[in-house]
């Protein structure tokens, strides 16, 4: 009897709780990495807003006894599919033998700390070296390798790895990264870095490879507490990975399924303010259009498509909350 009381006034306490609990608000998760900006290279065409394209060989100072001439031709870089495709293929141009791209964020778009992340899919083959990297905005006032420099993903000819990299002036060239675990880079797969002011770490697909401390400035890391902005490119030759050969498969592509960047903005998450039944227009972030009601109309079946930003009411929309 005892026994059964105690389990009657256990099982009240846990009502009591659970009731409680019910009563109290949910709590907010603390604010972490939130999406400040990407490209998912959705649009008909390379967004002009986001990117821009060196142009040239080596010659312009870029290093590495590469071979090939950079162009901002589509048939060296163009949106396919939902991917920005670079393609590197073997032709005379501009005095060289190969042609390929390098885009860049650069006077555009730049970001200090955070986790920034690119879904790609590599090409394979001897002398071809493709990248997802970053540089110090700085670079037109103070150089290489005093802007620093942060390679998230290199890849060099049939290799099974990929690199990460720091670059940095400490009295001279430094260096410091290595390679990742074994795996197919010929799939898409998720290159990351995750940099905050105490380190930097590299990723793919969500785990970890390597880690660099720059905290404090400790050896001369000042380069990796300003901002840097993001390339993309695939190189023909260079100093690290050789020349090409008869084996080499071109034209070579490097497909990219998008580019993200998150930092840790503080505060609530911006989606807690979107209010339920309230009313918002649409806008599709890379062509700049919103979602729109042909006609105006308010029949069943009307339909919906795109259209340029007017205000009007066939691009009002209300949201509401379904938990």
């Amino acid at each position: 009897m005892i026994l059964a009381r105690q389990r009657e006034k256990w099982l009240a306490l846990l009502v009591m709780a659970a009731l409680v609990a019910m009563l109290l608000p949910a709590p907010k998760a603390k604010a972490a990495y939130q999406l400040v900006w990407s490209d998912e290279f959705n649009g008909p065409s390379i967004n002009t807003n986001y990117w821009t394209f060196d142009i040239g060989t080596g010659s312009n100072g870029w290093g590495n006894n590469e071979l090939q001439y950079y162009t901002n031709r589509p048939e060296n870089a163009r949106i396919e599919n939902g991917n920005l495709v670079i393609e590197a293929r073997r032709e005379s141009y501009g005095g060289m033998n190969y042609t390929s791209a390098r885009l860049k964020t650069q006077d555009k778009i730049n970001f200090k700390y955070g986790r920034i992340e690119a879904r790609i899919k590599l090409p394979k083959g001897q002398g071809l070296w493709p990248a997802f990297w970053t540089l110090g905005e700085d670079i037109t006032s103070v150089g290489w390798p005093y802007c620093g420099e942060i390679d998230i993903m290199e890849h060099i000819n049939n290799e099974n790895v990929t690199y990460g990299y720091i670059h940095w002036d400490a009295g001279g060239h430094a260096s410091y990264g290595g390679p990742s675990f074994p795996f197919d880079v010929t799939d898409y797969h998720v290159y990351s870095i995750e940099w905050t002011p105490s380190y930097i770490k590299w990723f793919v697909d969500g785990v970890q490879f390597w880690e660099a401390n720059i905290q404090n400035d400790i050896n001369s890391t000042e380069e990796f507490h300003k901002p840097h902005f993001i390339l993309l490119n695939l190189a023909v030759g260079g100093n690290w990975p050789g020349s090409p050969d008869g084996s080499t498969p071109f034209p070579a592509k490097m497909y990219v399924d998008y580019v993200r960047v998150y930092q840790d903005v503080g505060g609530p998450n911006p989606a807690d303010d979107i209010v339920s039944g309230g009313t918002y227009k649409l806008i599709n972030p890379n062509s700049g259009l919103a979602l729109d009601v042909a006609g105006a109309g308010t029949a069943d079946g009307t339909n919906v498509q795109i259209w340029t930003d007017n205000g009007t009411v066939a691009q009002k929309w209300q949201l509401i909350r379904l938990y």
